[in-house]
């Protein structure tokens, strides 16, 4: 019993490794679709001292919320894309 919840437990952590960190989409679009983002605010609130975000699901929500301020609003594929233009370039999670 004890070397199944073993073996479990080894499956588990790998599949976890396996897993990605944040969110997998496309930096170069996402610096496109971020263009729409500078029509009301520069960078400045991607670094400190106006830097509020702490992690990476932190910053995807954020993207998410002001996503939706657009016509027609981000769509998932967006928000990924912005979200991990914004990781690569600024917060480096």
């Amino acid at each position: 019993m004890i070397r199944y919840a073993r073996l479990v437990l080894a499956a588990v952590a790998a599949g976890l490794a396996a897993c990605p960190a944040g969110p997998q989409g496309d930096a170069a679009r996402g610096e496109k679709v971020h263009e729409a983002c500078l029509a009301c605010h520069g960078t400045e609130v991607y670094q400190p001292p106006g830097r509020k975000i702490a992690t990476p699901e932190a910053l995807r929500k954020e993207v998410a919320r002001w996503g939706d301020h657009y016509n027609p609003a981000l769509s998932e594929q967006d928000i990924d894309d912005v979200t991990t233009y914004l990781n690569t370039q600024f917060y480096r999670f």
